[in-house]
């Protein structure tokens, strides 16, 4: 008896985000180009090793990419928007960084990969005509080859998938574009079955959403002639879902199919059972979970295969995580101050890839590891059976504002007499190094409470007077008291536990460190009251306080998999509840709870978005709806795809919402140009991923075209994000120009009003 395990894909950012640092001293002009290229191949190929000394059988190779592997296809392809200059061949590190970041021309957009919260590059296909000026995945494959002797697998994201997740295109146009990568694939895989490859990995994750059969005619036609053109062993690898069309996937003309059986696992097993599965296809199980950080049940894993072998021999299996292990942290060896009860439960990257090689060896011989077995399932039972995780009964909460925003509105602004199109930030302002460093020595405890404090408030005090010099309407006090938007509550409320090193990527060289919900949640103290009474003391001006929404919490933590999302979701918010209401005794009744996440938590099947959407909003409003009718309400989204759940969003019911939409501002308004929003909105009116300052004349187009379907006295103007990861110059300069161009717009609508 044989089995094989399988990767999929390993996180790119290194042990100490080796990565992350060279990509930012090359940045910087720190390092050359030529250092750079050092440095990512050092880092690469160590990621190979490690996978080679773990006994993975199928190494993935072509994973790992400089800034993001979908932007990675696309210049492979030279797929270039006009406004880069690009002129054909080998995209340049410069215009790849520039897609990515901005510069002269505004960068390409970014929004999320599928659920998660990773980001990618949407290529822009606006007049493109693809070819192949670099074959990627080849370079890595020979590298792998030539450098360590291994044999990879090379991962490569699939036509269909890619071109769905692109933009500059009409619908009717999506076969035509279609037609014209096939060739290109074709090429790139026959250079690898040249070159020795075995098996290519074909990542189609577009395959697990609502497909028609219109879609499948056009996948099978795909799939036909790339199998017509080259006879390499391909895996058509899907996840994060169960695919609907099984009967469709398993007949397309390929040698195997990755299939997710930990978050599709009861519609894919039960596609299995009941449809069984081809005599000649290798299965991918994806069996360990890619997308959190606990360990799996390996007893219940080998009893899943165990079921599955009656379908698929396990000779014809691949045991492997359910994605790619992207979205987990490297390494917990570095994780010495987590609790013992919470850290044995508990497994990241190469953790799980430990696992797969020990479901392989029980699978092979259970006796011989049945010690080592009991030893792994140990830490998983004791904080099942801890304290932290006893039953928890939910309070009942007002989930409605007793009076209408109209009115609401009316009153508030009687109270506030804000002027038309009134100017804010989203919430934080820049993390200098000298931030960091206090911060770092206060943690240190080479800086004592009251120092650190004194720090804190001479940092807002200075942007107090920044603000009121810009002469924008509504204040923040500018978090320089928090390391990160979800990690600061976690730490001021029970329930939550923070590691070292467990870093994510979130965007280019932007990592995460996402808090661990591992048991249950409860309000402790007032987390934010101190540091907003202190800046609205010190102006006339109204200071929002700044707190992080329970659904965002929800989603940018590794949550505990023993209860339900809705659950935790409603422990967080009425945690918070107790927050605003303490905000609101100390007379800070502007008060954003930010939902920058809710979004990207939207299933990918429509059959269960509406649920989720009941119940985040629900959640949202358990934590803001027992207030006073002049505590307005303000929240804050991430990202651009929200014209499927405009509704939603109205139904937060927040005074006011502000909506990142910079890169694609023409989508979102196409948004509001069908549906009626009467509530106080804000549109990003400038980009803050990008170091590149806009003109007044650019910000004022928006804020224009954002008035023709939007009412003037309910629209903000604001940027599009927090403004922590900016400098100082670049954000006073930035926000110098989005008041200007308010004030202009002001002016407009006057002259207007009169004419």
């Amino acid at each position: 008896m044989s089995i094989k395990t399988s990767n999929l894909g390993y996180p790119r950012i290194g042990e100490q985000r080796e990565w992350k640092r060279s990509l930012e001293s090359f940045w910087k002009g720190s390092i050359t180009e030529d250092e750079l290229h050092t440095q990512m191949k050092e880092i690469r190929l160590n990621h190979l090793k490690k996978q080679m000394e773990l006994g993975i059988d199928y190494i993935p190779i072509n994973d790992f990419t400089y800034y993001d592997h979908v932007l990675d296809i696309a210049t492979m392809f030279g797929i270039v928007p006009n406004r880069f200059q690009y002129s054909g061949g080998v995209v340049s590190l410069a215009t790849y960084f520039a897609m990515a970041r901005g510069g002269e021309a505004q960068a390409c957009e970014m929004t999320k990969w599928f659920d998660t919260n990773y980001h990618y590059i949407v290529p822009e296909l606006h007049d493109a005509k693809p070819t192949l000026v670099e074959n990627k995945p080849l370079k890595a494959f020979k590298e792998a080859k030539e450098e360590l002797n291994i044999i990879g697998k090379p991962v490569i994201l699939g036509p269909f998938t890619f071109l769905s997740l692109s933009k500059g295109y009409k619908k009717s146009e999506f076969s035509n574009l279609l037609s014209q990568l096939i060739p290109l694939y074709s090429q790139v895989l026959s250079e690898l079955k040249e070159a020795g490859a075995e098996v290519v990995q074909i990542d189609e994750p577009t395959f697990v959403t609502d497909l028609s059969a219109d879609d499948w005619n056009l996948i099978k036609q795909v799939y036909t002639q790339l199998a017509n053109a080259t006879d390499i062993n391909l895996i058509i690898q899907t996840y994060f879902e169960s695919v609907d069309q099984y009967l469709e996937l398993i007949s397309l003309p390929v040698k195997g199919i990755g299939l997710d059986f930990v978050y599709g696992k009861e519609k894919n097993l039960n596609s299995l059972l009941t449809y069984g599965f081809p005599q000649e296809k290798i299965l991918g199980v994806g069996i360990i979970d890619g997308r959190n950080i606990w360990k799996s049940d390996l007893n219940k894993a080998s009893k899943l295969l165990e079921r599955i072998n009656e379908i698929v021999p396990y000779s014809r299996q691949l045991i492997q995580p359910s994605s790619s292990l992207l979205h987990v942290p490297v390494t917990l060896k570095y994780e010495e101050a987590l609790d013992p009860l919470v850290k044995e439960a508990l497994a990241y990257c190469d953790e799980k890839l430990k696992e797969l090689t020990l479901l392989k060896e029980i699978i092979l011989d259970r006796s011989q590891f049945e010690d080592k077995l009991k030893e792994h399932q140990t830490g998983i039972y004791e904080l099942s059976e801890s304290a932290w995780r006893s039953e928890k009964k939910l309070n009942e909460l007002k989930t409605n504002r007793i009076t209408h925003f109209s009115k609401r509105a009316e009153l508030q602004q009687k109270k506030w007499k804000l002027p038309l199109l009134p100017t804010t930030t989203i919430g934080s302002f820049p993390q200098s190094t000298e931030v960091r460093q206090t911060r770092l020595k206060w943690r240190k405890g080479e800086l004592s409470n009251e120092n650190y404090e004194q720090h804190i408030r001479e940092y807002m005090k200075k942007w107090i007077k920044i603000q009121e010099d810009l002469e924008l309407d509504v204040f923040v006090h500018g978090e320089f008291e928090r390391n990160d938007m979800v990690e600061f509550f976690g730490e001021k409320l029970s329930g939550f536990a923070f590691s070292k090193n467990g870093w994510v990527q979130s965007y280019g060289s932007r990592c995460v460190k996402p808090p661990i919900i591992f048991g249950n949640v409860e309000f402790t103290e007032p987390m934010t009251v101190k540091e907003v009474v202190y800046a609205q003391s010190l102006t006339d001006k109204p200071v929002k306080g700044m707190l992080t929404g329970p659904v965002t919490i929800l989603n940018w933590s590794f949550a505990r998999n023993d209860i339900s999302n809705k659950e935790i979701s409603f422990q967080i918010a009425e945690a918070l509840l107790k927050e605003v209401q303490a905000l609101e005794e100390a007379n800070i009744t502007m008060i954003q709870v930010d939902e920058p996440a809710l979004r990207e938590g939207l299933p990918l099947k429509k059959e269960k978005q509406a649920d989720y959407l009941q119940w985040s909003i629900e959640a949202f409003r358990r934590c803001t709806s027992d207030i006073d009718d002049l505590t307005q309400i303000h929240t804050h989204m991430c990202y651009s795809e929200f014209n499927e759940i405009i509704d939603a969003i109205d139904a937060m019911d927040a005074d006011v919402i502000s909506i990142e939409t910079s890169r694609s501002h023409g989508e979102m308004i196409e948004a509001f140009e069908k549906t009626t929003y009467t509530k106080g909105i804000g549109l990003g009116v400038y980009d803050i991923h990008s170091p590149r300052i806009p003109s007044v004349s650019e910000m004022s187009s928006i804020i224009e075209r954002a008035l023709k379907v939007l009412p003037a006295e309910r629209f903000w103007v604001n940027p599009d994000c927090g403004l922590k990861t900016r400098s100082e110059e670049e954000t006073i300069a930035a926000l110098k120009k989005m008041v200007d161009a308010a004030k202009k717009a002001r002016e407009n609508i006057t002259i207007s009003s009169q004419s």
